[in-house]
C-alpha cells in the first residue's frame, strides 16, 4: 500500500510542467521584486521636478495610489481574458506592457512620464491574476496550495532582493535599477515566447466574453454576489484593509514611535522577506499535512489579530519588543493565509472561471492598497499612532467569522 501511494505520490507530481513552472515563478518573483526594485529610487526621480519635500511626500504617494488603482481596474478584465484567449498571450503581453513601464518610468523628464510609466504598468500589473490562474491550470487540485506556497516564496524572495539590489544599482544612477527592472523583464518574455506551453486548452475556454466580463465594479458586484465566493472576498477585504494600512505606515510608525533610522527599518523589512520564504518553504508544507487548508487560513488571520495586539500594545507604551514580536507574528501569517485562501478560491470555480476568480481577487487586494493608506492615515493622525493597529485587530476578527462562513460553503467542513 505504502508503495503504491508512493507511485501515486509521483504521478501526480510529474504532471506539473517542468518549464510552466519555471515561467510561472519567475512572473511572480519579478512581481515581488518590481516594488522594491524601484523603492529607494522613486523620491530621487520625483526631486528635479518638485522641490518642497512635503509635496514629493505626496507626489511619492500618489505614484503608489495611480498603480494600485489601475492594477484595480485591470485584474479582472485580464483574467476573464486569459479564461477566454488562453493564459500564455495574455502573460506575455502583461509582461511586455511592465518592461515598457519600466522603461517610460527609467527615462522619465518629467513628472507627467513618471505617471505614465506607473500606469502602463499598472495596467499589466494585474498579470499577478493571471499568473495565479495558470498556476491552477498546470497543478493537480491537491497539490494547488502547496504551489500557490511556492509561488508565495518566489514573491517574498524578490520582496527581500529588491530593496538591496535598487540601492545598490541607484550608485550607477537612479535610473538604472528601473532599466534592469526592464531588461530581466523582458528576458522572462523570451523565456516565456520560447519553453512556456499554454495551460487552458481551446475546450475549457469560455466561449465569449462579455463587456461586463472586463468592468471591474460589475466584477466585483458578480464575485461578492456569488453565493459560495461571497464571504471568502468580504474577509479577504476585511484582512486586506488594515494590512494596506500597516505597510504604508510601517516605517512612519516605527520613525515616530522609537526613533528608528533608515536602516533599522530596512533590516525589519528584510526579516519580513526571509521569514515569508522560511513559512512558505518550510513551515506551509508541514501544516498542509496536519491541518485542512481552512484551518491554514483561519490559523493565518489568527496570527494577524494577535500581531495587530501587539503592535498596539507598542505603539501605546512605545515599546519596541512588541512591535519587533507582533511584526514576525505578522509576516507568519500573511505567508501561510495566501497560498491557503488562493487554494480555496481556486477549488471553488471550473478551469475557465479561474481567470476571472483570481482576477476578482488582485481586485480585491488593489482596493484594499487604496483603502487601507487613506483610512489608516486618517485614524494615525487624529488618534494616535496605535489605532490603525486596533482597526486591525476589528477588521481581521471580523474576517475570521466571514471566513468561516465562506470555507463551509466552498468545501464544505
Amino acid at each position: 500500500m505504502s508503495e503504491l501511494k508512493s507511485i501515486n505520490t509521483k504521478s501526480i507530481e510529474q504532471t506539473v510542467n517542468k518549464n510552466a513552472l519555471i515561467f510561472g515563478l519567475i512572473s511572480v518573483f519579478l512581481y515581488g521584486i518590481g516594488f522594491g526594485l524601484t523603492a529607494p529610487v522613486v523620491p530621487f526621480l520625483v526631486q528635479p521636478f518638485v522641490k518642497s519635500p512635503g509635496n514629493q511626500a505626496i507626489v511619492v504617494a500618489l505614484l503608489t495610489f495611480i498603480y494600485a488603482v489601475c492594477v484595480f481596474l485591470a485584474a479582472p478584465g485580464l483574467g476573464a481574458l486569459s479564461d477566454r484567449y488562453g493564459r500564455r498571450p495574455i502573460l506575455i503581453i502583461c509582461l511586455l506592457g511592465s518592461a515598457a513601464g519600466y522603461l517610460i518610468f527609467g527615462i522619465g523628464g518629467a513628472l507627467w512620464v513618471l505617471f505614465l510609466g506607473r500606469i502602463i504598468d499598472g495596467l499589466t500589473g494585474g498579470n499577478i491574476s493571471t499568473t495565479l490562474a495558470y498556476f491552477a491550470d498546470i497543478t493537480p487540485a491537491d497539490q494547488r496550495t502547496k504551489y500557490f506556497g511556492w509561488a508565495g516564496a518566489a514573491a517574498g524572495a524578490g520582496s527581500i532582493i529588491g530593496p538591496s539590489l535598487g540601492g545598490l544599482l541607484a550608485n550607477f544612477g537612479y535610473s538604472t535599477p528601473i532599466y534592469f527592472g526592464a531588461i530581466i523583464t523582458l528576458l522572462n518574455v523570451v523565456y516565456g515566447a520560447i519553453y512556456m506551453p499554454e495551460s487552458l486548452s481551446k475546450d475549457r475556454r469560455m466561449d465569449t466574453i462579455s463587456l461586463a466580463r472586463l468592468n471591474p465594479f460589475t466584477q466585483l458586484a458578480s464575485i461578492f454576489s456569488t453565493n459560495n465566493l461571497k464571504w471568502i472576498f468580504i474577509a479577504i477585504f476585511l484582512l486586506g484593509v488594515p494590512s494596506g494600512s500597516l505597510q504604508t505606515l510601517f516605517s512612519q510608525f516605527a520613525k515616530d514611535a522609537f526613533k528608528w533610522g533608515p536602516t533599522i527599518i530596512g533590516v525589519m523589512f528584510s526579516i519580513l522577506g526571509v521569514l515569508d520564504i522560511i513559512t512558505q518553504s518550510l513551515i506551509m508544507p508541514k501544516l498542509l499535512k496536519k491541518l485542512k487548508v481552512s484551518q491554514i487560513a483561519v490559523l493565518g488571520m489568527v496570527s494577524e489579530t494577535i500581531a495587530y495586539a501587539l503592535i498596539a500594545v507598542s505603539g501605546i507604551f512605545l515599546y519596541f519588543p512588541f512591535f519587533i514580536a507582533g511584526t514576525i507574528v505578522f509576516g507568519f501569517g500573511d505567508a501561510i493565509f495566501g497560498p491557503a485562501v488562493n487554494g480555496i478560491t481556486s477549488s471553488a470555480v471550473s478551469s475557465d472561471e479561474q481567470g476571472r476568480v483570481q482576477g476578482g481577487s488582485q481586485s480585491v487586494q488593489a482596493l484594499t492598497r487604496i483603502i487601507g493608506p487613506i483610512l489608516g492615515g486618517g485614524l494615525y493622525v487624529s488618534l494616535g499612532h496605535y489605532a490603525p493597529a486596533v482597526m486591525g485587530i476589528i477588521l481581521v476578527a471580523a474576517a475570521v467569522a466571514a471566513m468561516n462562513k465562506g470555507t463551509c460553503k466552498v468545501l464544505g467542513s
